[in-house]
């Protein structure tokens, strides 16, 4: 029996405090990112491409549009977001710095509010940049984990570490590689670890050495070098960041690859961040 009062699991209700922290948070997000010249966007619930943003399809709501074609709730905003300005808004605008503020839906209930940021051809320091001066605007003071998605890929295409192993980070496994330089690999965790990559060869050390130019030019003084993590969204291409506070992941970005349109971003989870404020006003 389902009650009148009840909501899916996975739904979101804010309400009193909470919705207010919700507001500030949108309205903070979005004056800051104003100023800083991005425009905002605003994407449909519905669309044709989402399949192509994820590897695992599984978390997709399907439906039928009114010609029977197959459409799904927008479970992810960046595709769609880049490809609406390249495709759709190209010839009507020339800006490149977009933001949106907007849920997501995945299957079978769950809602995310999220802040976006996209900047077509943007840079990792710039988005990067962006990311922590958001967070700092919404008072949230998290660590910031860098890592290279190439790195996981060349370990699975050249070194035949599955990538399954990888995605679910055994690390027990990846270790026990007959590789020379493996164990230096897993154990690099700090800028630091970076200085001397002589030990690796040359198509790992070429990554690493990306990691390492993004570190030093963040210049972000929480922050934990994860050369290992792979990021699950397909379009993610090279190096991406994570932003946790406890164990709360409140933003996760990179640069990336949509329909050949190279591009920056990152999104910030709403949800999360509501969450860790209301814990600290409690």
């Amino acid at each position: 029996m389902i009650f009148e009062h009840e909501i899916p699991s996975g739904s979101k209700l804010y309400f009193g405090e909470s919705a207010k922290i919700k507001r500030e948070i949108e309205f903070v997000s979005a004056e800051m990112l104003e100023n800083f010249g991005f425009e905002e966007i605003v994407t449909p619930m519905f669309s044709y491409h989402q399949h192509e943003a994820f590897e695992d399809q599984k978390p997709l709501v399907r439906l039928n549009d009114a010609e029977n074609h197959e459409v799904t709730l927008r479970a992810d905003s960046t595709a769609d977001v880049v490809r609406i300005v390249t495709k759709r808004l190209g010839r009507s605008t020339e800006s490149k710095k977009w933001f949106y503020i907007q849920p997501t839906v995945t299957f079978p209930t769950q809602e995310q509010y999220q802040i976006g940021v996209e900047i077509i051809d943007g840079s990792f320091e710039e988005i990067a940049k962006t990311a922590t001066m958001l967070l700092d605007e919404i008072e949230a003071k998290p660590m910031m984990q860098i890592a290279n998605i190439r790195i996981p890929h060349l370990l699975n295409e050249r070194y035949g570490i599955s990538l399954e192993v990888l995605k679910s980070m055994h690390v027990e496994q990846v270790i026990g590689a007959d590789l020379p330089w493996i164990e230096q690999l897993v154990r690099v965790s700090a800028l630091e670890d970076l200085d001397d990559l002589s030990v690796f060869p040359a198509d790992i050390k070429a990554e690493l050495e990306k990691i390492r130019e993004a570190a030093q030019t963040v210049t972000y003084s929480n922050m934990v070098i994860s050369p290992l993590f792979y990021a699950k969204m397909r379009y993610y291409d090279s190096l991406t960041f994570r932003m946790f506070e406890g164990n709360s992941l409140l933003a996760m970005g990179g640069i990336y690859t949509v329909d050949g349109v190279e591009a920056a971003g990152f999104a910030l989870y709403t949800d999360e961040c509501i969450a860790n404020k209301m814990k600290k006003v409690g």
